[in-house]
C-alpha cells in the first residue's frame, strides 16, 4: 500500500527527544517550547508565537481571544475543514459562508464584499491545499470596514503570497503540525500575531487562565492547550528542514503534473497563480464525471491510499440540525467536494511511487 502521507523523521528528532528524557523536561515547562515559539515566529515574520496542542486548539483560542461572540458575523469559506468553524458556532457567532474559486479551490474573493453587513466583525482566510488566498483585496476590505482578519494557514507553512510569508497577514494566524503537514510534532499547533495583548490573551487561554499573581483564582474560563517539550523538540528538528521539505513538496507536485496533465477527464492542482507558486500540501484532483468515492475505491484496490476533499460547511448535518445554512447553495464547493480527492504526496514518497500512482490514476480515467 502506498500511504496517502508518510512524514520524514530522519533529522535531529531522535536527538532532541532523547534530550527531553535525559534532562527530565517532558512537560510544557520544558525549554524547547519557548525556543520553538521564538524560532517559528521569526520564520513567519511574526513577533509572537504561542505553541498549543493542535491546530484546532490554535483556532479555538484565536477566535476567543478576539472576543467574537453572540450576534457577531464572520465571513469565511464554506469549503474548509470543520475545525475552522467550530469555535465560532460554540461562541454564538454567525458564520457567513462564501463559495470557492473553481481553479484555486480557495474562497472566491470577488464574493466577499457583498456578504459584509453591520454585524460583520471579521473575515477568516483559509488557505486551501497548496495555493494561498488572494489576500490583498481581503486586507483592503478589512481596513475599509474595520474588520479583524483571522488567517488559517494550517496547510501553508513555507508558502508566500507576493513574496510575503503566509501566516504574517491579518490580526492573528494559526498553523497545524499534524503528521501530514509540512512540519509535524505528531499533534500540535501554533498561534502567531504581532499584537502583544492578543498574544498574552492566547497564552492565558492556553493555560486555564491561571492568574500570575494568584494561580488558582480565575477571571475567565480557558483550556489546557499546552504543547509538551517532546512535541516542541520534534518541531524544532522539523523546522530546521523546512526549506528542504518545501522543495521536496514542489518536486512532488511537478512530477505529478508532468504525468497527469495530459488527461482531460479531471482537473489537477493549479501549479501557480500570479501571486504564488503551489506548495502542494496535498496533490488534489477533481474528476469531471466520476464521483470521488468511486475513484478512491478503485485506487484502494490498486494499493494506493487517498483522501476525499473537505465537505462544505453548509452541508454538514451537525450545523443543519442547529438551523444553520438551511437552503444555502454553493455550487463550486459542492462540485469539488463530490468529485475531488487527493493522492499520496507525503514527504517520504519516492519517484517510483509517484509513477505507480500516476499510472493507476490515468488507467482508471482512460
Amino acid at each position: 500500500m502506498i500511504p496517502v502521507n508518510e512524514p520524514l523523521l530522519d533529522g535531529k528528532e531522535k536527538e532532541y527527544l532523547v534530550k527531553c528524557i535525559e534532562t527530565g523536561w517532558i512537560s510544557s515547562e520544558g525549554p524547547f517550547v519557548k525556543e520553538f515559539e521564538e524560532k517559528f515566529a521569526i520564520r513567519v515574520d511574526r513577533k509572537f508565537g504561542i505553541a498549543v496542542c493542535n491546530g484546532t486548539a490554535a483556532i479555538d483560542a484565536a477566535v476567543t481571544a478576539l472576543d467574537l461572540g453572540k450576534g457577531d458575523e464572520v465571513i469565511m469559506p464554506t469549503f474548509t475543514i470543520i475545525s475552522s468553524i467550530n469555535q465560532l458556532v460554540r461562541n454564538g457567532v454567525k458564520p457567513v459562508l462564501v463559495d470557492s474559486d473553481p481553479l484555486t479551490w480557495n474562497i472566491d474573493v470577488s464574493k466577499i464584499a457583498e456578504k459584509i453587513s453591520a454585524k460583520t466583525k471579521a473575515i477568516m482566510v483559509v488557505h486551501i491545499y497548496g495555493l494561498p488566498v488572494d489576500i490583498d483585496p481581503i486586507l483592503d476590505l478589512a481596513k475599509k470596514h474595520n474588520l479583524k482578519v483571522i488567517e488559517d494557514a494550517a496547510e501553508m507553512l513555507g508558502q508566500t503570497y507576493k513574496g510575503k510569508k503566509c501566516g504574517s497577514f491579518g490580526d492573528i494566524s494559526i498553523f497545524s503540525f499534524y503528521p501530514n503537514k509540512h512540519i509535524t510534532t505528531g499533534e500540535g499547533g501554533m498561534i502567531v500575531t504581532n499584537d502583544q495583548k492578543l498574544a498574552e490573551r492566547c497564552r492565558s487561554l492556553r493555560n486555564l487562565c491561571f492568574k500570575p499573581e494568584k494561580r488558582f483564582v480565575h477571571d475567565e474560563l480557558g483550556w489546557n492547550l499546552r504543547m509538551t517539550n517532546f512535541q516542541a523538540g520534534m518541531g524544532l528538528a522539523q523546522l530546521e528542514r523546512l526549506d528542504e521539505f518545501v522543495e521536496k513538496k514542489r518536486w512532488i507536485g511537478a512530477e505529478y503534473t508532468k504525468l497527469l496533465k495530459g488527461n482531460k477527464n479531471f482537473q489537477i492542482a493549479l501549479p501557480k497563480t500570479e501571486y504564488a507558486e503551489n506548495i502542494y500540501w496535498v496533490f488534489g484532483i477533481v474528476a469531471n464525471e466520476m464521483e470521488a468515492e468511486t475513484t478512491m475505491k478503485k485506487l484502494t484496490e490498486k494499493g494506493i491510499g487517498t483522501r476525499p476533499f473537505f465537505w462544505p460547511m453548509h452541508e454538514q448535518p451537525v450545523f443543519n440540525k442547529k438551523g444553520l445554512f438551511l437552503g444555502e447553495k454553493y455550487p463550486v464547493a459542492e462540485n469539488i467536494a463530490r468529485y475531488g480527492f487527493y493522492i499520496p504526496s507525503g514527504l517520504a514518497i519516492t519517484k517510483a511511487q509517484i509513477e505507480e500512482v500516476s499510472a493507476a490514476v490515468n488507467q482508471i480515467f482512460e
